[in-house]
C-alpha cells in the first residue's frame, strides 16, 4: 500500500496553526497543540506494539478525541485503517475480522454499545492477532457497506482517493471555512463525517463541535453555546431540533447540511420556519465518497443537488449509476450484480432534471433501509433467523420498523428469537415485531409472500406466535 500522501498530508496540516488554537471542542477543549501532542504519543505507543507500515489495524472505538487521535496516529504510521462500528456486536465484529484478517485490533473495551456518545476520552487497548496478515492492497482505509447477500462488503480506499475528495471539498465555497465552528452529528466511522467532517475541518482549520448526547435540548444548546456556524447531520438530529418546543435562535448557524438517508419534506419545511436556515443536502455513499450536492438547501427533498465536479452518472431503469474506473470491493463475493462495465449501480431509485441536472432520490431498488442515519439490511436480518435451528424461513420487512415473519418449528418463541438476534445484531437492526407460524404462506409460484398486509392477515394470531409483548413487539 502507498501511504505517503496521506501521512505527508496529515504531518502537514497538524503544523498549519498555532499551539493555542481550539482544535475541537466537547466538554472540554482540545487545541492544536494538544491534538499534536496526543498523535504524537499514540504514535510512540503503536510503534511500542509492533505496528508499521503496511500493518493492518481494526479501530472499533467509542466515538471520542481518542478515536480520532487514534486514527491519525495510524495514518501517521502508514498502517491501512479498518473501521468499525461501535455498534457492531461481537459475532459481527468476529465475522469482519475473519474477512479482512487483520494483525491488530484496536478498541475500547466493549462492543454492541446500544447508546452512542461521543465522549471526551476512552481505553486504548491493543490486541495483536495472530492469524492477522499485513496489507496486500494500495488502500489505507477500509470501510463497509451493506450489501444484498446479508454480508458487509468491504471497501477500499487509496490515499489519492481520499485526497481527491478533500480537494472537492475544499472547492465548494459553502464548505466550513478556516476559524468557522463545525457541529458534527455524523458518525465518525461513516464517509462524510470522518471525510467531509473530521478530514475537511483539519485540512481548513474549522474547529469541531461535538454535543455529548442527541437529546433534542442538548443538540440546541449545545449549537446556541458554541455559535456554531455550520451544522452536519442526518435528518434524525434535524427532526429532533423542530420538536423543541421553545427553540432559541441561533444567529450564527450559516448553514446545515443532512445526509445519510432521505429528509423528509416537512422536516425541511419546520426547520426552516423555526431556525431562518435551510437544510442542505450531502448525497454520496461509502464506495464513491461524496456524489452531489446542495449545501444552502435551495433545493426541495427529495431533490439532493447536482453532481459534484469530476462526477459521472446516469439513470438506468430508474436506478442510479455511478463511473469508477475500478471496483470499490476488495473481495469477490456477488459483486457483478453490484459494479460492471465501470459503473457502479446505487441501488437508489432516482431522476434527474433534464435542464438543470440536478438529482432526486426516491427510495431504494434493493433490501436496505435507514433508520436514524444508521443503514440496515434487511436480507442481514433475515440471514441471521434463518441460522437459527428452528427457523425454517423468514422474511423481514421495513414498515416504519423492522419486522420479521418467522416460520418456525419445536414451539420456538419471540422471546427466543429476540435473544437470538441479540447476541449477532446491532440493537438496531433487531426486529421490534415477531410474527411467527409453522410456515410462512407463499405465492401462486412458490416465492415467499413479501406483501406486509397479507403476512399480517394470514399470520397474526398463530399458536406459534409467543404470548405478551414480545409476542407482537419485540
Amino acid at each position: 500500500m502507498e501511504n505517503a500522501p496521506l501521512k505527508s498530508w496529515i504531518a502537514d496540516m497538524l503544523l498549519r496553526h498555532p499551539e493555542d488554537t481550539v482544535w475541537a471542542r466537547a466538554q472540554t477543549e482540545v487545541t492544536w497543540g494538544t491534538l499534536r501532542s496526543k498523535v504524537a504519543e499514540l504514535d510512540q505507543l503503536f510503534e511500542i506494539q509492533g505496528i508499521r507500515p503496511g500493518s493492518t489495524v481494526a479501530v472499533q472505538m467509542a466515538p471520542s478525541f481518542t478515536y480520532l487521535w487514534t486514527v491519525l496516529a495510524l495514518w501517521t504510521r502508514g498502517a491501512q485503517v479498518i473501521l468499525m462500528d461501535p455498534r457492531l456486536t461481537r459475532t459481527e465484529v468476529d465475522r469482519l475480522l475473519n474477512l479482512c484478517e487483520p494483525r491488530f485490533l484496536i478498541s475500547s473495551g466493549s462492543s454492541g454499545a446500544v447508546r452512542v456518545v461521543f465522549q471526551d476520552q476512552c481505553e486504548v487497548q491493543v490486541e495483536v492477532r495472530r492469524s492477522g496478515h499485513p496489507a496486500s492492497n494500495p488502500h489505507v482505509l477500509l470501510q463497509f457497506s451493506s450489501g444484498s447477500t446479508g454480508y458487509p462488503k468491504v471497501i477500499g480506499r487509496t490515499a489519492e482517493s481520499l485526497l481527491s475528495e478533500l480537494a472537492g471539498f475544499a472547492r465548494m465555497r459553502q464548505m466550513p471555512q478556516a476559524g468557522e465552528r463545525v457541529l458534527l452529528g455524523n458518525s465518525l466511522t461513516h464517509s462524510f463525517g470522518l471525510i467531509g467532517g473530521v478530514l475537511h475541518a483539519l485540512g481548513v482549520g474549522a474547529t469541531l463541535v461535538f454535543t455529548p448526547d442527541a437529546q433534542p435540548r442538548t443538540l440546541l444548546t449545545t449549537l446556541a453555546a458554541s455559535r456554531a456556524n455550520v451544522l452536519f447531520g442526518v435528518p434524525f438530529h434535524f427532526e429532533l431540533l423542530t420538536r423543541v418546543a421553545d427553540p432559541v435562535p441561533l444567529p450564527a448557524l450559516r448553514i446545515a447540511v443532512s445526509g445519510g438517508e432521505t429528509l423528509r419534506p416537512e422536516v425541511y419545511e419546520r426547520f426552516h420556519e423555526r431556525y431562518g436556515v435551510r437544510i442542505g443536502q450531502a448525497y454520496g455513499m461509502t464506495e464513491t465518497g461524496i456524489i452531489a450536492t446542495d449545501l444552502t438547501g435551495g433545493l426541495e427533498p427529495p431533490a439532493v443537488g447536482r453532481p459534484v465536479s469530476g462526477t459521472q452518472v446516469r439513470i438506468r431503469g430508474g436506478e442510479l449509476q455511478v463511473r469508477t474506473d475500478v471496483s470499490p470491493y476488495l473481495y469477490a463475493n456477488d459483486i457483478a450484480s453490484r459494479y460492471a462495465d465501470g459503473w457502479l449501480r446505487t441501488h437508489d431509485l432516482c431522476t434527474m432534471d433534464e435542464e438543470t441536472g440536478v438529482l432526486s432520490v426516491h427510495g431504494r431498488s434493493d433490501s436496505l433501509v435507514v433508520i436514524g442515519g444508521l443503514k440496515v439490511d434487511l436480507s442481514e436480518v433475515e440471514l441471521a433467523l434463518s441460522e437459527h435451528p428452528n427457523v425454517t424461513e423468514a422474511v423481514v420487512l421495513f414498515s416504519g420498523t423492522i419486522e420479521a415473519f418467522v416460520g418456525v418449528t419445536g414451539g420456538t418463541t419471540a422471546r427466543e428469537l429476540h435473544a437470538w438476534c441479540r447476541d449477532r445484531l446491532s440493537h438496531f437492526k433487531i426486529p421490534r415485531r415477531f410474527e411467527l407460524a409453522p410456515a410462512i404462506p407463499r405465492t401462486s409460484n412458490g416465492k415467499l409472500v413479501r406483501n406486509r398486509e397479507l403476512l399480517v392477515s394470514r399470520m397474526s394470531g398463530s399458536s406459534a406466535s409467543a404470548p405478551g409483548p414480545i409476542g407482537a413487539r419485540a
